[in-house]
């Protein structure tokens, strides 16, 4: 075992005093030790109930052999570092999240871990640390919210947001957002829609790291403690099986995570996570790939904000391994390899029937023929830029107009909420992508003040930033290169038009090429000597969004 690194020997005598001081029994110390990455903290709702989940999972190892050590790993809320300087540290979370897990694992010789994130990027930064480390490993996710009810409607974070839109378009007054504001977020848990947190919750089901259920059943429900105790006592199996991350995180295991993606309509932040996290296993995820899969995969759900259903109803319309069961119908899905359950894909999923066809259409009747995501390129994004598709009118899949230009976020929400966005313009954000924000903040505000001022079936969004999976329309981000590295996106001037067609993948605007060599010739990149600390360390390491914004690794 790799914790007799650490155990057995005269050598380690010192080591296994410290042991004694933890109150570990000699017993204990010759059992395999498992390390529980807890993510609970108290001020992030979907992290409030992990401490529960801990205990479940604890109890799963110690009833099948081990001995669980529990440490921590951190997360930020979305929602609530939403719209201002917080969100500058949201993504960059991801790293550290992986770097301080790799850090414990191997300075503490755990011979198999379970992990325990829930929101937006506790849940890939894990996977990667998963991926980096190596050793068997199982994840259990703290689970979604369920929905609120307003007005005798289910709703969730994503129209609180356009709630606000909506009152600063004169639609509604402070009382009705109010009730919103007390409703829409009933329990603990991850946020109910096919957010970020939930997709990559339910992703990871898919890539065969976690047990059925892992990214639907409710925070709230027994279900999920049983669930915990199991994911305890499956990583003992996997390590008996020395069954590891990278036997289970393959290139077809990441085929299937993009094909679920599309049918699920997740959110595009799983076009930046799914590229990073298969960096650290070893494997080359182009997303030009996307759109081949996309074209024939069809999209089975409109889970919020897309829809009207929920992450509660795609639960009891069997979840993820029914709707890959039905996608497997057109062997769309490869069923021979290995998950974190020591069985094949293929075994998983029979069997496991589609319990509601309003929830999860049938593969022969989806809500469209092709995938939810869409990669667009054109001279606006020569490297790419991506839009959830599923959650765009039809009539704004073909858009042109013309490009109102802002260099950051908080200037854009200003001139939406004053009435200064007009029915066909193209609202422009940049400067805010991985290394211009730095830190790649997500707009959700400005996409929630255009839908709430009903904007948006005529306005599109285009940044180099990116999207909170509640944002809907047409809403295109994660545009490569970026403007802080002198992409398109920085010569784009007041009034040119841009051209948008997403069926065909495409994204331009319609200035010549000359004309954006000679603006090219005259950029400047903005000063970032005020950029400080982590934020400052991470501007230079961080790649571009095409490419997962990775960081650069020295060889």
């Amino acid at each position: 075992m790799k914790s007799d690194n650490v155990k057995k020997g005269i050598e380690q005598a010192p080591h296994r005093s410290l042991f004694n001081a933890l109150g570990l029994t000699p017993e204990e110390m010759k059992r395999p030790l498992v390390g529980i990455v807890s993510s609970y903290n108290e001020i992030v709702p979907g992290h409030m109930n992990i401490d529960k989940i801990v205990e479940a999972v604890k109890l799963g190892v110690a009833m099948a052999g081990g001995t669980p050590r529990e440490f921590p790993a951190i997360a930020v809320c979305d929602g609530i570092a939403m719209g201002h300087v917080g969100m500058k540290y949201s993504l960059v979370t991801r790293d550290l999240i992986a770097d301080s897990t790799e850090c414990m694992a191997m300075a503490h010789q755990f011979d198999a871990l379970v992990m325990i994130p829930n929101c937006d990027k506790n849940v890939p930064g894990l996977l990667m640390a998963a991926a980096r480390l190596n050793i068997p490993t199982v994840f259990v996710s703290g689970g979604p919210m369920l929905a609120g009810h307003v007005n005798g409607k289910k709703s969730s974070l994503s129209s609180m947001f356009e709630a606000v839109g909506s009152h600063a378009a004169g639609l509604m007054t402070e009382e009705e957002v109010c009730e919103f504001e007390n409703n829409v977020c009933p329990t603990c848990g991850s946020c109910s829609g096919m957010y970020t947190a939930n997709s990559m919750n339910c992703l990871t089901e898919v890539l065969g790291m976690g047990l059925k259920g892992n990214g639907t059943i409710p925070a709230v429900y027994s279900e999920r403690i049983r669930l915990a105790k199991h994911a305890g006592m499956k990583v003992m199996e996997l390590l008996e099986k020395n069954i590891r991350p990278k036997d289970i995180m393959t290139e077809k295991a990441f085929m299937n995570a993009l094909t679920v993606d599309m049918a699920l309509g997740c959110s595009t932040n799983s076009m930046l996570h799914l590229p990073a996290i298969a960096h650290e296993a070893g494997v080359n995820l182009n997303l030009d790939i996307a759109n081949e899969l996309s074209a024939k995969t069809p999209n089975l759900c409109h889970l919020a904000p897309a829809g009207h259903t929920y992450i509660e109803e795609l639960n009891e319309a069997g979840g993820v391994y029914a709707v890959m069961n039905e996608l497997n119908k057109k062997g769309l899905i490869y069923t021979d390899i290995m998950t974190a359950t020591g069985k094949t894909v293929g075994e998983n999923i029979e069997g496991c029937i589609n319990k509601n066809p309003e929830v999860i259409r049938p593969i022969d009747n989806p809500y469209s023929e092709t995938g939810g995501i869409a990669v667009l390129k054109g001279n606006l994004a020569p490297d790419s830029c991506v839009v959830k598709r599923s959650a765009v009118v039809p009539e704004m899949m073909v858009h042109e107009g013309p490009a109102r230009v802002f260099e950051c976020e908080e200037d854009a929400i200003t001139a939406i909420r004053g009435g200064k966005i007009n029915a066909g313009d193209v609202v422009v954000i940049r400067y805010e992508g991985p290394k211009g924000g730095p830190g790649m903040r997500e707009m959700l505000n400005p996409t929630s003040a255009i839908a709430g001022m009903g904007l948006g079936a005529s306005v599109a969004l285009i940044t180099d930033g990116r999207f909170s999976g509640a944002s809907r329309g047409a809403s295109i981000g994660h545009v490569s290169p970026e403007a802080a590295v002198g992409g398109p996106i920085a010569l784009v001037e007041e009034g040119d038009i841009i051209k948008i067609n997403i069926p065909a993948n495409t994204i331009n605007v319609d200035v010549s090429d000359e004309e954006l060599e000679a603006r090219k010739a005259k950029w400047q990149p903005k000063d970032a000597s005020h950029i400080t600390g982590y934020l400052a360390r991470y501007r230079e390491l961080v790649t571009s969004a095409n490419t997962g914004a990775i960081l650069k690794t020295p060889r």
